[in-house]
């Protein structure tokens, strides 16, 4: 079988789960259910988010990376939708400018 790459060099990364209570946020294997349940009874709340990386601290820097980029994705969103109204309302006026101009009959 050909492989486009080569394989990677030991086992695949696995999954972190993370807990933030306050500004604090801790990674943890997804395997490791033990740490998970002692920081629930801490009063950490499991965040949705899951993801595959080397260690603990690529894994916060991943999940840093992806919140920024969907905070930039939620203000280019809303700095559209701001426009897209007034983009609609010059549209219709145009519109409507054009076909009163239709219908002016030729002197």
């Amino acid at each position: 079988m050909f492989l486009p790459y080569p394989p990677l060099s030991g086992a695949l990364m696995p999954d972190y789960r993370f807990f933030q209570k306050g500004p604090n946020l801790i990674a943890i294997e997804s395997a490791n259910t033990d740490a998970a349940a002692q920081l629930i009874a801490q009063g950490f709340e499991k965040q949705f988010e899951e993801i595959g990386a080397a260690d603990e601290k690529e894994a916060l820097t991943r999940l840093a990376d992806i919140r920024k980029n969907n905070e930039i994705d939620r203000y280019n969103f809303l700095a559209g939708a701001g426009e897209m109204p007034w983009i609609g309302v010059l549209t219709a006026a145009a519109t409507w400018l054009t076909q009163k101009k239709k219908d002016i009959p030729a002197p």
